[in-house]
C-alpha cells in the first residue's frame, strides 16, 4: 500500500515537472497592440486558417459600374474645366467677319486672364446692350487713343496700329456718337469689331468702353466648323 502511494506521488511529481518544463520551453511572444498587452503563441497561431474570404464583384454588373464611374469622373473634369479654364461660345452676327463667321464655335479661356491689345474677347454685355458680344481689343487702361477719321486710321500711344485682319476701311464712315476719353480709364478697355461697317462696338454709346469685369475671356480657337479650325493669336 505504501509503495503504491509512493508511486502515485512520483507520477504526480513527474506530471508537474513535465508540465512546468513544457511551459518553460514554449516560445511565448508579447505583442503590444497599443491599447493592451496580448500574448500569442506562434506555434499555435500558425495552424489557424483565414476564415474570411474577400469577395470581388465580377461580371456585367461590375463592368457597368466601372463604366458609369468613368463617365461620371469625366463629366466632373469637364464641368470643372468649363467653369475655371475654358468655355465653348457661339458667334452670332457678322461684326467680326472675315476673322469670324456667324455660327462659329469658339474655345474661350478665362483663367487668370488680363485683356491685351489685339486680343479677340467675349464680353458679357455692353453699357446698354444686354447680350454677349465678340470684339477685338484696341486699347487698354492707361493707353492714349485717337480715332483719326480724316486719315482713316487709329493711333494708340501715338502710334498707328497695324490691322492686317481688316478687309474693309478702318471706320467705314461709322464714327463715335459720344466723346471717347483720350486716355482709357482704369479698369476699362476700348473694343471694335473687324467688320467696321456693321459692328456695334465701343464707338457706339450703347456699348461704350468695356469694364474688364465684364470680359468673359479670350477667344483662343475656332473649333467648329471643323474645316475652319484655327488658332486666334
Amino acid at each position: 500500500m505504501s509503495e503504491n502511494k509512493t508511486n502515485t506521488n512520483e507520477t504526480e511529481n513527474n506530471v508537474v515537472e513535465n508540465t512546468t518544463a513544457e511551459t518553460q520551453n514554449q516560445n511565448i511572444e508579447v505583442v503590444d497592440s497599443g491599447d493592451y498587452i496580448a500574448f500569442s503563441n506562434p506555434e499555435k497561431d500558425k495552424h489557424k486558417s483565414n476564415k474570411f474570404v474577400a469577395a470581388k464583384a465580377d461580371g456585367g454588373a461590375s463592368n457597368f459600374y466601372d463604366w458609369v464611374k468613368s463617365i461620371v469622373f469625366a463629366l466632373v473634369i469637364v464641368i470643372f474645366c468649363l467653369n475655371f479654364f475654358f468655355r465653348l461660345v457661339d458667334v452670332k452676327g457678322t461684326s467680326m467677319v472675315e476673322t469670324l463667321q456667324n455660327g462659329d464655335k469658339l474655345i474661350v479661356t478665362n483663367f487668370n486672364y488680363t485683356p491685351k491689345p489685339n486680343d479677340i474677347i467675349v464680353i458679357s454685355h455692353g453699357k446698354e446692350y444686354a447680350e454677349p458680344i465678340v470684339k477685338r481689343v484696341i486699347a487698354t487702361a492707361g493707353q492714349t487713343l485717337k480715332l483719326d477719321y480724316e486719315n482713316d486710321r487709329i493711333l494708340v500711344d501715338g502710334v498707328v496700329i497695324d490691322e492686317p485682319y481688316l478687309d474693309v476701311s478702318t471706320f467705314c464712315n461709322v464714327e463715335a456718337d459720344y466723346e471717347i476719353p483720350e486716355v482709357i480709364p482704369d479698369g476699362m478697355i476700348f473694343v471694335m469689331g473687324d467688320n467696321r461697317g456693321v459692328s456695334m462696338d465701343s464707338r457706339d454709346s450703347r456699348i461704350g468702353l468695356i469694364s474688364v469685369d465684364n470680359v468673359i475671356g479670350k477667344a483662343q480657337f475656332v473649333v467648329y466648323p471643323f474645316s475652319d479650325f484655327k488658332y486666334l493669336y
